[in-house]
């Protein structure tokens, strides 16, 4: 009897050697680019630029000498822009073999999951300052107390009250945070804020992010792309359909309904974009008005629940107070329970709206289907299988 090895003992893995070209070519041109800016804070070169402005998001080749498609260094081997790209061949397959050991089941489509709470803060300032029952604000409030960070990145507003311009920053007390609080629906990447953190010393960070930014450390993680992920201990993901152009401000909430952005003082979306006014008034936009604002970055994404983080967080279901919160690691868990415990939150059971729950499924399978079937095949296991016309005799 002659025994032979198992052909995956001898085989020898493959050498990871795509670089900028190949990111370019399969996601900064192909409309797969969330503008996430994984790319731009993992570059030990710094040859990555990022526009953050009105119609841009998306980051770009610096160097002038094979323009903007290719990387001199990336000929020369380096290989740490792809390595943390979370949109770049396998991305969510690896992304969750790292935090939980093994790829999502096909009905898995809001990703790997051990809980389902509705949450919300008890102290009453977050709770009025934050957004739908104030989680995220009293999260990191009690984090930073408690010592699992020393500083978070997260979005802040630019310029003066009003300007609702999202800009990426770093929070390290109380104060901070509150002053971040709250929902802007435009794009910020707050991954972006990291060399300000690192510049001040900060060494335990959270990210609070979009569904597309908090997949960016275990992708790094994974594929082992420098320290640059290494601070980044706690990550908190926003549920996230998409978000909009700045230029929906003027173009659609001023010319259409002569709401000026500098007298808003809240937006949210339960179905409808709302908007409530300095003076008290409320105006609610249907949201097919305002799609065309949809941010070039959104078109493609798949992750409408922020599968990749600890725990992620959003304003949906009947009650407006209340945070849907998806527990999804043990460190989640953790800090979860224990603010439970000590009152820094109450919670309910998920199931005590279902309709929440099945919102979250139905939005997941949606965001699922806009990805591409030419890109990565596993993003898209799970969602049905589209129906093939009925033959008919003619």
């Amino acid at each position: 009897m002659t025994t032979t090895e198992p052909a995956a003992a001898s085989a020898t893995k493959q050498r990871w050697s795509f670089q900028w070209k190949e990111l370019y070519e399969e996601v900064i041109t192909s409309g797969l680019c969330t503008g996430c800016a994984g790319c731009v804070i993992s570059c030990p070169h710094d040859v990555i630029g990022y526009n953050h402005a009105q119609g841009g998001y998306r980051p770009f080749h610096l160097e002038d000498e094979l323009g903007p498609s290719d990387c001199l260094h990336g000929q020369k081997g380096c290989t740490t822009c792809t390595r943390a790209c979370p949109r770049f061949r396998s991305w969510e397959p690896e992304a969750n073999e790292h935090l939980f050991g093994h790829d999502r089941d096909p009905e898995e489509v809001a990703g790997i999951y051990s809980d389902i709470l509705l949450t919300r803060a008890t102290d009453e300032m977050v709770h009025r300052m934050g957004q739908d029952g104030g989680l995220v604000s009293a999260i990191l409030i009690w984090a930073l107390d408690e010592g699992y960070i020393n500083g978070a990145l997260t979005s802040f507003l630019d310029g003066e009250a009003g300007d609702w311009k999202a800009i990426p920053g770093v929070a390290t007390n109380r104060d901070e945070v509150l002053a971040s609080a709250g929902s802007r629906y435009t794009y910020s990447a707050n991954t972006l804020a990291i060399d300000q953190a690192l510049e001040r010393g900060l060494t335990r960070l959270a990210l609070v992010g979009m569904s597309c930014q908090s997949s960016v450390p275990p992708v790094m993680w994974h594929r082992k792309a420098g320290k640059i992920g290494k601070p980044i201990v706690f990550n908190i993901g926003l549920l996230c359909s998409k978000t909009f152009d700045d230029a929906i401000f003027e173009e659609l909430f001023w010319a259409k309904y002569g709401l000026d952005k500098r007298d808003i003082v809240k937006m949210n979306i339960k179905g409808v974009f709302q908007i409530w006014m300095r003076n008290g008034d409320y105006h609610e936009i249907n949201l097919k008005e305002c799609h065309a604002w949809t941010r070039e970055g959104c078109n493609h994404c798949p992750d409408f629940a922020a599968e990749h983080a600890d725990i992620s967080c959003g304003g949906i279901g009947e009650h407006n107070d209340w945070t849907l919160t998806i527990v999804r690691t043990e460190l989640g868990r953790e800090i979860i329970t224990r603010m439970i415990a000590d009152g820094s939150i109450e919670a309910r059971p998920g199931d005590s709206d279902p309709g929440a729950i099945a919102l979250m499924r139905k939005l997941a399978v949606k965001s699922r289907e806009r990805w591409p079937t030419w890109a990565e095949p596993a993003v898209r296991v799970g969602l049905p299988e589209p129906k093939k016309p009925v033959a008919t005799n003619g």
